[in-house]
């Protein structure tokens, strides 16, 4: 019998955990079922969380894996696309399916992983330290399993997953001849295994109100490294949750502390920024190099990172007022940006610092091109993206879509209409499309200093354009002032928290965590508008570890 033919095509893993009689991803011919709703035991009535179980993201398994096996290891680019909802894929994989497609992905996934794994002895010691005297040693396949299990599964195995995960290496091992064999299997049992690829709930009784459910440590553990770090626990926060210290507020605060002084805060910073604004879609940025001549397909990578890195400097460098992403003249430059930007090179190659002009007109986030450049069409401007992104990602003011039969075309520029602004009036005729682009595209007009790939201009076919508007009655007189009503709006920091809380819980926005967001956007207020003691506040709160039962 050959090693291929040892696993089934719908994987050994899930297979296996279906065996042992738990929640398991059962493949069909459409899609794979998430983990069942949880409930409290057989003693007591059902509780479910809204949602359910959440998938890892493909960030967050590839950060798994790295920290699993070492930053060296390949994880293969072809896993279960991540879908957003509410502008999140945090919050889309909440409850997510995994197509039959994707169960084929991450078996392949996880064989190609394993492999390497086993392959490169260098890599193996790292998980395996054991020296079989036979290639079916049980001890050595249990000293493999069961601590690299509590990596993968971020909680300890039960003695019944241990002993069936150990007979899937021996039975492999006999079969291929060496130990390597039978942990090529074993590895890859454990990556395919929902445990894994899924952050399931079962939950607990909340021993301050019995009618609330609150996470396990272990649970509890996962969802504090994911939202802070956008990974696994570490050592440190499995001990914590074994040993009772995540079980009160005191020992949850340490412990975030803990994180958000942690390099790794970096990473879960920069992934809700990520979401946050889209900036994950630059990799699909496109222009027309025949009318945007500096565009190179390198752009929108670069362009993220310097949006990514002042976000870094505001919080972790300087830990300072997150509403300066809107007003900062500080920029994070490569030779490119510096060109584009019209200012001298700081450094001769990667990013660099520099002060913009005062009169420049460039400040913050919208003058930044990784906003300018990927709210605008591939070939021109757009007003309505641009001023879309302020109300539904700076404002939290949802714009509904366009009716299915409009049609968006603007008209051709023409001697009498040369600016996009003179063309957009078109929006404000019609009865259909007058009250969403009345919210909208007096915003981006004011952005119109800045052409489709963000590069400053006066003009627009030789007319002169006219930034200035009004926002929520503020009037400005271009993209800076502009920067410094968002900045000064409370609403900007009200939806900085809203959108914070709904990434780190993965929660379909509802009107009952209205008075929730509005209590932590006081202590993001008072705290001078720092983004550190937002993160350290929803991680500790309660709405953060307990869910009203229903």
């Amino acid at each position: 019998m050959s090693l291929v033919r040892l696993i089934s095509r719908s994987s050994l893993a899930l297979a296996l955990v279906a065996a042992s009689g738990l929640a398991s991803c059962k493949s069909d011919s459409s899609t794979t079922e998430a983990p069942p709703p949880l409930q409290t035991g057989p003693a007591g009535p059902k509780i479910g969380f809204p949602g359910g179980a959440q998938r890892l993201t493909k960030p967050q398994y590839q950060a798994a894996i790295a920290d699993i096996f070492g930053p060296d290891v390949v994880v293969p680019p072809a896993l279960e696309p991540d879908v957003a909802v509410e502008g999140f894929e945090s919050v889309g994989a909440t409850g997510a399916a995994v197509s039959a497609r994707g169960v084929e992905q991450y078996e392949a996934a996880a064989q190609a992983i394993a492999k390497q794994i086993t392959s490169e002895p260098r890599l193996f010691s790292r998980v395996s330290t054991c020296q079989p005297r036979t290639p079916d040693d049980v001890a050595c396949a249990r000293a493999l399993v069961a601590p690299l299990g509590e990596k993968v599964f971020r909680r300890p195995l039960t003695e019944a997953e241990v002993t069936k995960l150990v007979g899937v290496v021996t039975s492999a091992a006999i079969t291929g001849g060496s130990f390597e064999k039978g942990a090529l299997y074993g590895i890859s049992a454990l990556l395919q295994s929902p445990f894994f690829l899924y952050r399931p709930v079962v939950g607990e009784r909340d021993p301050e109100d019995p009618t609330k459910l609150r996470f396990t440590a272990y649970e509890l553990a996962t969802r504090l490294s994911f939202f802070l770090w956008n990974t696994i626990p570490d050592d440190a926060l499995l001990e914590a949750a074994k040993t009772g210290k995540l079980d009160t507020h005191e020992g949850v605060e340490a412990q975030v502390t803990r994180m958000l002084a942690s390099p790794k805060a970096r990473n879960g910073l920069r992934n809700f920024v990520r979401e946050w604004l889209r900036l994950g879609e630059l990799d699909l940025l496109q222009k027309d190099t025949k009318i945007f001549t500096t565009y190179t397909s390198d752009l929108g990578a670069i362009a993220r990172e310097e949006t990514l890195k002042g976000f870094e400097d505001l919080v972790f460098e300087r830990d300072a007022d997150i509403r300066g992403v809107m007003t900062t003249r500080r920029a994070f430059v490569t030779p490119k940006l510096a060109s584009m930007y019209q200012v001298p090179a700081p450094s001769a190659t990667g990013f660099a610092p520099v002060e913009l002009p005062e009169k420049s007109g460039r400040r913050g986030l919208l003058g930044q091109i990784a906003f300018l450049s990927l709210y605008a069409h591939p070939t021109s401007t757009s007003a309505t993206l641009r001023g879309k992104f302020v109300r539904e990602k700076l404002l939290c003011t949802p714009i509904p879509p366009p009716p299915v039969d409009v049609n968006t075309a603007l008209p051709e520029p023409t001697e009498k209409e040369k600016t996009l602004r003179e063309r957009v009036k078109i929006h404000f005729a019609a009865p259909t499309c007058a009250a969403c682009h009345t919210a909208m595209d007096p915003i981006g007009l004011g952005l119109e200093q800045f052409d489709g790939i963000g590069r400053f201009r006066t003009k627009e076919n030789g007319a002169t354009i006219d930034p200035s508007g009004e926002l929520d009655g503020v009037a400005f007189t271009d993209a800076a002032s502009l920067g410094q009503a968002i900045h000064d709006s409370p609403a900007f920091p009200a939806c900085i928290t809203r959108k914070m809380f709904l990434y780190a819980t993965g929660s379909l926005p509802t009107a009952d965590l209205v008075p929730t967001t509005d209590a932590l956007n006081e202590r993001f207020v008072a705290s001078g508008y720092r983004m550190k003691v937002l993160m350290a506040t929803v991680a500790t709160s309660r709405a953060f570890r307990v869910y009203v039962a229903h």
